[in-house]
């Protein structure tokens, strides 16, 4: 009886599935700085910093920059990324509020007037999967 409780206590655990998201950036200008990747999960904060889902950081390498990221739950997730050449964590930005340094997203593209929504980026994740975004 013992053991059945144990088993009942941990098989939750086991049934939710955590995959492996391999993204694959390309277009890499140089292998100064880093590439940083933000998931979202949710419309409602898309492409805000303290709504990121899970974030990471890899590297830069000249020409394509591959980074895993681990446990994702199944699910609709979109993502941001921007080569951050200087190294500062952050997206330089003009005055009018335009990137200086080159982003991507998933499935999405940059518009004349601002970045794709949500919508235009989301993709569901229901097990290990490879993504490219291009620079």
């Amino acid at each position: 009886m013992k053991r059945i409780s144990i088993l009942m206590m941990i098989l939750p655990f086991f049934a939710i599935a955590q995959n492996t998201l391999n993204v694959s950036v390309l277009g890499v200008a140089t292998s100064k700085g880093n590439i940083s990747v933000a998931v979202y999960n949710k419309q409602d904060g898309f492409l805000k910093f303290d709504k990121v889902f899970k974030s990471d950081s890899i590297l830069a390498k000249k020409g394509k920059t591959e980074i895993a990221i681990k446990d994702l739950p199944e699910g609709e997730y979109a993502i941001a990324i921007f080569h951050d050449e200087n190294g500062n964590n952050l997206l330089d930005v003009n005055w009018l509020g335009i990137p200086k340094e080159k982003c991507g997203f998933s499935k999405g593209h940059m518009k004349t007037f601002g970045p794709p929504s949500y919508k235009e980026c989301a993709f569901m994740v229901t097990k290990d999967q490879s993504v490219q975004i291009i620079l």
